[in-house]
C-alpha cells in the first residue's frame, strides 16, 4: 500500500483526446498511465478528467476504453461538474444549473445577433454552422486557417458582449460564457476537495486546454509530444513540463516527472 504523507500531487486533471486516450493507439490509454492514475488515487489523490465533450459521448469512449480505473470527476463541454457517486455521475452542488442559467441569460442577449453572423460566416466560408444544447453557435470549419479566419471576426464581436467568448479546438469552436472554461472547472473541483494550486496536475495538449495551463490554477503543468505550439509555449513559459512522448504517454511520463521532483 502505499503512503500518502508526502504525496505532491492532490489533483490530476487531463484533457481526454490527444492527451488521456488517443484512438490509434491500443489500447487508447496506455496501461502504464493506468496504473500511474490508479497508485495516484489509492494514496488519497483525485481524478478529474476535463473535456470539450459531453456526457454521453465520453461515457461511451471511457466503455470503449476498457480502463481499469475511473475518474472521480468529469468536467464536461468546458464548463459541467460531475462527481461520481459508486458506479454514477452526479452533477456536483449547484454548478451545473448556476452555469446553465448563466448562459441562457447571456444568449438570450446575443439571440438578435445570431443571423448575421451567420450570414456573414456563411457568404465567406464553407464552415458547417449549427445550432446544439450548449450553444447557439457552433462551427466545423474546412480547415485551420478557415478557422483562424472565423475566429477573428468571432471573437472582434464577443469584445462587444460583456461576458461572451468562443471556445476552439481544432477545427470546432462555439460560444461560452467567459467565467466557464477547463481553468475555472478545475478550481472549482479543487475547492470542493480543499486542495490548492500547488497541489494541482493539469494536462493539455490544444486551444480550449490553455485556461488550465497558465500557470494560475494548477502549479503543476504538462503536455504531451502531441500538443499544439500555443500550448507548448504556455507550458513552457510557465515552467512546466513537456515531454516528447504523445498523448498518454507523455501524462505519464510527466506525473513521474513531478512525483519525483516535488516531493
Amino acid at each position: 500500500m502505499e503512503q500518502a504523507m508526502s504525496l505532491p500531487i492532490k489533483l490530476l486533471s487531463t484533457d481526454f483526446d490527444g492527451t488521456l486516450h488517443a484512438d490509434f493507439e491500443n489500447p487508447p490509454v496506455p496501461l502504464h498511465l493506468q496504473e500511474a492514475i490508479a497508485s495516484l488515487q489509492r494514496q488519497g489523490a483525485h481524478w478529474l478528467i476535463n473535456t470539450g465533450r459531453d456526457l454521453s459521448s465520453l461515457m461511451e469512449s471511457l466503455a470503449r476504453a476498457r480502463l481499469s480505473v475511473w475518474p472521480d470527476y468529469l468536467g464536461l463541454v468546458e464548463r459541467e461538474i460531475y462527481i461520481r457517486v459508486g458506479h454514477e455521475y452526479h452533477p456536483l452542488g449547484t454548478w451545473n444549473s448556476d452555469c446553465a442559467k448563466a448562459h441562457t441569460t447571456l444568449f438570450a442577449q446575443i439571440a438578435a445577433d445570431l443571423p448575421r453572423l451567420y450570414q456573414w460566416i456563411e457568404e465567406r466560408h464553407e464552415a458547417k454552422l449549427y445550432e446544439d444544447p450548449f450553444s447557439p453557435l457552433c462551427l466545423i470549419a474546412a480547415s485551420n486557417a478557415e478557422a483562424d479566419a472565423i475566429m477573428v471576426y468571432l471573437e472582434d464581436y464577443c469584445a462587444t458582449i460583456p461576458d461572451l467568448t468562443v471556445v476552439r479546438n481544432d477545427i470546432y469552436a462555439r460560444f461560452s460564457h467567459a467565467n466557464y472554461h477547463k481553468g475555472h472547472v478545475m478550481a472549482a473541483v479543487a475547492r470542493h476537495l480543499g486542495v490548492g494550486p500547488a497541489e494541482i496536475l493539469a494536462a493539455g495538449d490544444h486551444l480550449n486546454d490553455l485556461p488550465m495551463l497558465d500557470g494560475v490554477h494548477a502549479r503543476m503543468v504538462c503536455a504531451p509530444g502531441n500538443a499544439v505550439p500555443q500550448v507548448t509555449q504556455l507550458v513552457r513559459n510557465v515552467g512546466g513540463f513537456l515531454s516528447d512522448k504523445p498523448c498518454g504517454h507523455g501524462v505519464a511520463e510527466a506525473i513521474h516527472h513531478f512525483l519525483a521532483n516535488t516531493r
